[in-house]
């Protein structure tokens, strides 16, 4: 056999899954539990096909080696390369997204419970006991369904790969979701919409940059990660009711385009948050903690003492606010917003009130302006729409949602 132009590729181990592997091409293959003998057989056979294409093409790069043979393949294998996809497939701007960190208590209880069988011989039956297990963990009936809808998705991802037989894929999908009040699953409450009562007895508590934070939300529906985004260059304001198309959004990866309408009432709001760099935030958790600081400093009725000055925050701490919200940040403010009234509430003698978080007060809107313009009205102003993006559909979308901001916000 001539002298090969390429290194042996190595027998490896991959760590999250202990399967043994080896990489040819730039393609991952496992070859099953690390050490064992039907790894080093298997790797084997690999690394004597990889030979004998390069034995058959030297001058050429070798074809990628053949995916597993889809009746050997154990789910353990299935659930690290579909791992790996994910890592690399849910990711916007550059950053992962919250998907594949969900994934992994999912992936997690499956492994335990089934990880040592072949997928081929993955059965309905080994799902339906899935839905059992998760029940008996407490899980609510809607995570539940959620979880066996992203198993499915991944078995029909390993069809793809031709890691799964067709057969399997299709099998599982006649596991239905559970049916609520027919299953012994935790029912929750549904996100609904937060009364302005509520929102306007919590608002002293707040910051007064999340306080506007939370008056423009209400205004123009806004999710809250698109409040947190908010930057000037984001704005067309050439008419009276300005236009804000955030530069990430959350079904951007479906082509559909977003675009809030800012009435009067918001563009109040906003308009002290303007005066500021083009591509800055407008609301920033460091401008907060400085007004905050500076309100405490205005406030003080003794003057500092020498040792109380040389513990003033310095100019560059090692941890410090940073210049922008996220909506979990955003979230945690209103939260503890919300504990601390009604710490106040208790010592008066009021009941407290209810705890609630930034994406109700959507819902809030939703309800007024679908109550005063319509359910497609509220879809639009939403952002809730699910029709294909057309520059038809889009203007009609814009023209109601500019008429609602122009009466309402």
């Amino acid at each position: 056999m001539p002298k090969l132009s390429y290194r042996v590729p190595k027998y490896g181990r991959h760590k999250p899954s202990g399967q043994a592997i080896v990489r040819i091409n730039g393609r991952m293959i496992y070859l099953g539990p690390f050490g064992s003998k039907e790894s080093k057989d298997r790797y084997k056979q690999a690394v004597a096909k990889w030979a004998d294409d390069q034995d058959r093409s030297p001058t050429l790069p070798a074809p990628a080696a053949d995916p597993l043979p889809e009746s050997s393949t154990t789910l353990v294998e299935l659930l690290a390369a579909y791992i790996d996809h994910a890592e690399g497939y849910y990711r916007k701007n550059g950053q992962p997204t919250g998907t594949t960190a969900n994934l992994r208590p999912i992936l997690r209880l499956l492994k335990e419970m089934f990880g040592t069988i072949r997928v081929a011989d993955f059965r309905p039956s080994h799902l339906d006991a899935y839905q059992v297990r998760m029940i008996e963990n407490g899980a609510s009936r809607r995570y539940i369904n959620d979880a066996c809808s992203r198993i499915k998705t991944m078995f029909k991802w390993g069809v793809s790969k031709d890691m799964v037989p067709v057969v399997t894929w299709q099998g599982l999908l006649a596991v239905r979701g559970l049916a609520k009040g027919r299953t012994k699953a935790r029912e929750t409450e549904p996100i609904g919409p937060v009364a302005d009562e509520v929102v306007d007895a919590t608002l002293p508590s707040l910051p007064p940059v999340v306080q506007d934070m939370v008056a423009f939300q209400r205004h123009t529906g806004a999710r809250p990660g698109e409040v947190c985004m908010l930057r000037p260059c984001d704005l067309d304001r050439s008419a009276d009711v300005w236009l804000y198309r955030p530069e990430s959004h959350k079904t951007e990866h479906h082509d559909r385009g977003r675009v809030i309408a800012i009435g009067p009432k918001a563009q109040e709001i906003l308009l002290p948050y303007l005066l500021r760099d083009a591509t800055a935030t407008c609301f920033s958790p460091r401008e907060s903690e400085t007004r905050r600081r500076e309100a405490l400093r205005d406030a003080r009725v003794t003057p500092m003492t020498p040792s109380q000055e040389a513990r003033r925050p310095k100019a560059r701490p090692k941890c410090c606010a940073k210049d922008r919200y996220t909506k979990d940040s955003y979230r945690r403010a209103v939260a503890r917003a919300v504990e601390f009234a009604n710490g106040a509430r208790k010592e008066a003698g009021l009941d407290p009130l209810p705890h609630w978080h930034p994406n109700q007060l959507r819902h809030s809107l939703g309800t007024d302006v679908r109550r005063e313009f319509g359910l497609e009205a509220a879809q639009c102003v939403l952002g809730h729409s699910k029709a294909s993006t057309t520059e038809i559909y889009a203007e009609r979308d814009l023209q109601k949602a500019v008429i609602v901001a122009r009466t309402l916000g």
